[in-house]
């Protein structure tokens, strides 16, 4: 089955009433989470840090509480500095701006893929019943590995965006430098997810040897899409059910070769059987 096709038999999935249903789950609780961080953040300090730079900018005295948490006392500081001549206040505010924008949005695709880790069984369970009944699945996931992959995929997106940092000031390069943390998260979380609903360990390691591009190249085009502000909060499960045809196929194709190489060993028993006779 060639890309186009997965991808069209994966978008029709998608726009089911059940799957359009499931799809509502992560919107809503991605953006209370995003509602609650927003306002949780601005009680730490956004409010005073803007009344800060507004002090700054008109020369007035400011009053710093010593007792504050030490990033907040940085992050005063660094703003008192840059607020202080009307050029860096004019950079300052662009990077602020900017910089939260992709934070935000950043956020919003971390969250999500984490929260469709919770219902990949259920979408799987609903394509594999509608397309693929005939195929047994023999997932490899247990009650504590998912969160010791999100754990281990955390810290190394964390690990990257600090041994990252020198580039984030090189133009166009700075672009392919943040990128890269967030679609190793990505590209790890949604792959384990769903191939270990999927296959066995041993069905995924075939698999992946001869897949690994292609699997690549889909969660790549996906981290792409969720570029899209604020796409990924709705259209996550489409992610999971495009991945899972992915799987899917394979697995029934390997089961065909061997079933198929399984009744030429039998064909050619009874051929030696007949011969002996």
């Amino acid at each position: 089955m060639s890309e186009v096709e997965v991808f069209s038999k994966s978008v029709k999935d998608f726009l089911t009433p059940k799957m359009l249903r499931i799809a509502l789950i992560p919107l809503i609780i991605a953006m209370l989470l995003l509602y609650i961080l927003f306002f949780t953040a601005a009680d730490f300090g956004i409010t005073a840090l803007q009344e800060i730079a507004q002090a700054s900018q008109n020369g007035d005295e400011i009053v710093i509480d010593e007792d504050a948490p030490f990033y907040f006392l940085w992050a005063t500081y660094i703003i008192i500095f840059l607020f202080k001549y009307s050029f860096t206040s004019y950079i300052a505010g662009f990077l602020l701006y900017t910089i939260g924008t992709i934070v935000v949005l950043n956020a919003s695709v971390i969250l999500t893929i984490i929260i469709i880790g919770f219902l990949t069984p259920l979408i799987l369970k609903k394509v594999h019943k509608r397309h693929y009944s005939h195929l047994k699945l023999h997932g490899y996931g247990t009650l504590l590995s998912p969160l010791w992959v999100l754990l281990k995929s955390s810290m190394m997106m964390i690990l990257l965006f600090i041994l990252f940092i020198p580039l984030y000031f090189v133009p166009l390069i700075n672009v392919i430098a943040f990128s890269l943390p967030l679609y190793y998260f990505f590209h790890k979380l949604l792959n384990y997810d769903v191939s270990s609903t999927i296959l066995s360990k041993e069905e995924y390691k075939l698999i992946y040897k001869e897949e690994a591009n292609t699997v690549r190249f889909r969660t790549l085009f996906l981290y792409f899409v969720s570029m899209i502000p604020f796409i990924t909060l709705f259209t996550a499960v489409f992610y999971i059910i495009y991945l899972g045809h992915g799987y899917f196929i394979k697995l029934d194709e390997m089961n065909k070769k061997d079933n198929s190489s399984i009744k030429e060993d039998e064909d050619l028993k009874q051929r030696n059987q007949i011969a002996r006779l």
